[in-house]
């Protein structure tokens, strides 16, 4: 490590940060990263591309009213500079561009402050940025914002996301028309003549990569010519949308390294940040991270992602930072804690209150139970409660909240009834709450387990001709491309039928319900049946259905009983969800939660079948239609006995 003070070199068109350990510049007053001079590499950034491609902050954004997840892209580049910080300790700089109404139409409503960061003795910088709509500003709909970096192609070739998600990776010349075919959505590419022959025949799809935000704390790139890791570290989540199970991109072939902190995917326009007329709004994204290391061995990346880890965990243990000069940013004594014990209230499986081992629960921006997951303007604050549902949330930024939780083993979300009020150094003890699933009777019968995830179903194995390596023998072997068109292969003239009490969801219930290609090529929907018995059955009884989603995409799930045929449907969701997950690998999106009355008078004592139908197949995106099922649970009414068998 250098003892080199912090030194900060203003040119005309760029300023330079270094301290002796890495070099950082950026273009005055644009604020783009355009050169990391880092263990004698003059850049570890993309040298062959134009310099406002290889380090930024950029958004997509839209006018109001617009509908989708797409608008014009924005590269943020400032229009003003200014030094925050300087000593010989710490450096920070400001790039701002404000909005005025001249630009009405050509730039996205908002003052942006794009701050960054270099401290003394650090391998690496920090980087945040303030983002504020002033309540007379025209109200727009923000789908995306992001850090991107781009790193040189002839040195980063090995990416790693997680202890069991790394590999070498192609080259981006192997995704050229030249060398690859295109799939079925333009981010997916079978890779035909690759520039190395190890890669042929295997699928490249940026989606393949995605991280949940509660696991997604540090990725990137290694070189090994001279030995380099390049890693963007996310130490807290409080500034990202959805909360901890929403998904998002994080490194992929370019070699580009993201920071993502508000994306619509795996979710749809409900994570589209949409500002009303005279809606002030203001957010701090950030700071991450971006860490440098080397080492040695030029033969095994492993111990600079081993290294990258510890600097991870490094960074986490030091959140909230002391050292960020913008006020908008509030250190430890300027937040608030809030701790307390969760348990769950379910009598048909204890008559006791049972800890809540596992639950999450957060703080989140006021709402309905489980809005939490389509919040975009908001920060959130979330743990895991203790194997004796004692959980503790700490630096929590100055607001009213409400207190969210829900507990795998479980359906359903739970919001504590008063508003949480967070005031700087304030200790909040919420004492003993109790969630009470929705429940009315004993189980019948189920399907899967509530964990907001499909990832328990039979996941078949990829076609042969579009396989990603490092997912083969994989836990997480849904990320496989092509996997929903798997289903017409396992059922090529009948749906899926379901055997209560000689099926097993493991095996015999596919991932995801999509459409049926037919010979013209068209699609058709789908009905899956679940056949099961009742006895000991009255007329008068109701039954209760209830139906967890881990995802839906333009899908309509029809419900009947006994009756294919029947119509009305017993039960319709209407037309939901835009989550794509099916086609980017994700097995999970925005999770629903349905609860259906089953009148006695649509059952019979004995055999009994219920028809699943997904109906919606007639777009572009047919094939990417349907829903995964979370979890599904027949109750039988508390006064009756009755029973399956």
């Amino acid at each position: 490590m250098s003892s080199q003070s912090v030194q900060l070199i203003i040119q005309d068109r760029y300023v330079v940060m270094d301290n002796g350990i890495l070099q950082v510049t950026l273009s005055k007053p644009d604020g783009i990263v355009t050169k990391i001079q880092y263990n004698g590499i003059d850049n570890l950034l993309e040298v062959l591309d134009e310099e406002v491609n290889r380090g930024y902050w950029d958004l997509v954004w839209s006018e109001a009213g617009s509908v989708g997840t797409t608008g014009t892209f924005d590269v943020i580049k400032g229009t003003k500079f200014k030094v925050r910080v300087e000593n010989e300790d710490q450096v920070e700089i400001s790039f701002t561009r404000k909005w005025n109404p001249s630009q009405k139409g050509e730039l996205v409503p908002l003052k942006i402050d794009k701050r960054f960061i270099m401290l003394r003795n650090s391998s690496g910088f920090y980087s945040y940025a303030i983002y504020e709509h002033l309540k007379e500003w025209p109200p727009f709909n923000l789908p995306q914002t992001r850090i991107v970096f781009r790193l040189r192609k002839e040195k980063f070739h090995y990416m790693a996301i997680a202890d069991n998600r790394q590999r070498y990776m192609p080259l981006p010349d192997d995704r050229s028309p030249e060398r690859s075919q295109a799939l079925a959505y333009p981010e997916a590419v079978l890779l035909v003549d690759p520039i190395e022959p190890e890669f042929k025949g295997e699928v490249d799809d940026k989606y393949e990569y995605s991280c949940e935000n509660q696991n997604l704390h540090v990725h990137g790139w290694v070189c090994m010519d001279p030995p380099v890791g390049f890693w963007q570290i996310t130490p807290s989540d409080e500034f990202r949308s959805g909360g901890p199970f929403k998904q998002n991109l994080t490194s992929h072939v370019g070699p580009f390294c993201l920071a993502m902190f508000l994306s619509a995917h795996y979710s749809g326009e409900d994570l589209v940040l949409k500002l009303k007329p005279d809606e002030p709004w203001k957010k701090v994204f950030g700071p991450v991270f971006i860490y440098l290391n080397s080492a040695s061995d030029a033969t095994d990346p492993s111990p600079l992602w081993d290294d990258a880890k510890k600097q991870m965990m490094t960074e986490v243990q030091s959140w909230p930072y002391k050292f960020p000069a913008s006020k908008d940013y509030p250190p430890s004594d300027q937040r608030g804690n809030v701790k307390g014990r969760i348990q769950i209230l379910d009598r048909y499986v204890s008559k006791d209150r049972i800890p809540g081992n596992g639950a999450y629960v957060g703080l989140a921006p006021p709402g309905d139970a489980g809005s939490w997951q389509r919040d975009c303007k908001g920060y959130q604050f979330w743990t895991r409660a203790d194997e004796k549902g004692y959980y503790s949330i700490q630096n929590i930024r100055e607001g009213d909240y409400n207190l969210y939780a829900w507990c795998p083993g479980f359906i359903g979300d739970y919001r504590y009834d008063a508003t949480i009020s967070i005031t700087a150094g304030g200790d909040i003890d919420v004492d003993d709450i109790v969630y009470e699933p929705p429940r009315d009777g004993p189980t019948l019968w189920e399907i899967g387990i509530p964990d907001r995830s499909a990832a328990e179903f039979y996941i078949p194995d990829p076609n042969p001709m579009y396989i990603n390596k490092l997912y083969v023998n994989h836990p997480d072997r849904f990320r496989q491309y092509g996997l929903w068109e798997r289903y017409q292969e396992l059922y090529p003239d009948e749906d899926l039928i379901y055997s209560i009490g000689t099926s097993d969801y493991t095996k015999d219930w596919f991932f995801a319900q999509v459409p049926r290609k037919k010979d013209d090529d068209t699609y058709q929907g789908t009905t899956w049946q679940i056949k099961f018995q009742l006895k000991h059955f009255s007329e008068s009884d109701t039954l209760k259905l209830r139906i967890a989603l881990a995802t839906a995409n333009i899908a309509e799930l029809q419900i009947q009983i006994n009756d294919s045929k029947a119509d009305p449907p017993l039960f319709t969701t209407g037309v939901i969800g835009k989550d794509n997950t099916i086609a980017r690998h994700g097995i999970h999106g925005l999770y629903w939660l349905y609860n259906i009355d089953i009148p006695g008078t649509l059952l019979v004592e004995g055999a009994n079948t219920l028809f699943l139908t997904q109906t919606m197949s007639t777009s572009p995106l047919a094939p990417f239609h349907g829903l995964m099922y979370d979890y599904i649970r027949l109750e039988g009414p508390s006064s009756s006995s009755s029973s399956t068998t």
